[in-house]
């Protein structure tokens, strides 16, 4: 059978930019193992299949990734509902000034709302939100994060917190560096991911640095042992950062928001706009969005 794809760049309003992703807007009929070589073929960080809705909201959505499904991810939720908005799924969008559409797509992480707008520039973007509330795992030691990533425990910071897993959906562990170059430094060290793993702890790590430049934040995410060595837009990371960020700011009550620079390494640069919203001390609501732009369409033989 031949199945319809769409091919976008997300998180960005340049053509090979942001992060690639592969959308299939009619996935029914096909097997797990199926979506699964699908993915493998496009061999993009991830690959999303769209299906009728189970529970009465606006679609059904899987994500994988080479090697795995995930529960949830940020880029190929913004992607996907970009792709289904500009072939017209969601009607016509109207320029930004009209009130955005809100979609909500079926995961296994739970409901993911999104709004999306047509912005002034022409562009359509979306922005989602995290399908869960802030949880906190394992915290590791600086040096413990510094040997998976190939830097020096000096390059670690630890003063707002230690590296720590966190999630809105899917976890990661986030840690603070002191530097860009720090940042720019980081590879993979895969005896140090394979130590975590035997912690327990989640080898998918997302660094990341207070830049007070164009950008609040700049950040790199490295997930080999899911297929992905590194990403060039991580929306799941940011969420949770974001998130995590507010949790340990010293205001229980307010509204937090961060742009946030990725990719730039690869040569893919990136840029997210990332909300949290805290209430009595409860990160309650976690946001992130941006732009996509399309790239190809066509068919793949199954």
């Amino acid at each position: 059978m031949r199945y319809r794809y769409f091919i976008c760049d997300v998180f960005t309003d340049t053509r090979f930019g942001g992060n690639q992703l592969a959308v299939l807007p009619d996935a029914q009929g096909l097997s797990d193992r199926q979506m699964q070589q699908i993915a493998r073929e496009f061999n993009f960080s991830e690959t999303t299949f769209v299906f009728p809705p189970e529970a009465g909201h606006t679609r059904k959505v899987r994500i994988f990734t080479p090697s795995i499904e995930v529960p949830f991810a940020g880029h190929p939720n913004v992607g996907t509902a970009f792709v289904l908005a500009t072939t017209g799924e969601f009607g016509v969008i109207e320029p930004a000034i009209d009130p955005a559409i809100m979609v909500t797509f079926e995961e296994k992480a739970g409901l993911v709302s999104i709004a999306v707008r047509k912005r002034e520039d022409g562009l359509i973007g979306c922005e989602l939100t995290a399908p869960q509330r802030l949880s906190l795992g394992k915290t590791v030691t600086a040096q413990a994060l510094a040997r998976a990533v190939s830097l020096t425990e000096d390059d670690v910071v630890t003063r707002t917190h230690p590296p720590q897993v966190a999630s809105v959906g899917l976890p990661f562990l986030i840690a603070e560096l002191k530097s860009r170059s720090a940042l720019e430094r980081a590879r993979v060290n895969m005896d140090g991911l394979d130590a975590l793993v035997a912690e327990k702890v989640t080898p998918d790590v997302h660094l990341y640095v207070h830049s007070r430049d164009e950008f609040d934040l700049r950040a790199r995410m490295f997930a080999p042992l899911d297929g992905v060595p590194e990403d060039p837009a991580t929306g799941s990371a940011n969420c949770a950062l974001a998130a995590l960020l507010s949790h340990y700011d010293e205001k229980p009550d307010g509204s937090f928001s961060w742009r946030i620079a990725q990719g730039v390494e690869m040569g893919r640069p990136s840029t997210l706009e990332a909300r949290a919203e805290k209430r009595g001390g409860t990160v309650e609501a976690i946001r992130i969005g941006g732009a996509s732009v399309m790239v190809s369409e066509g068919f793949i033989e199954v």
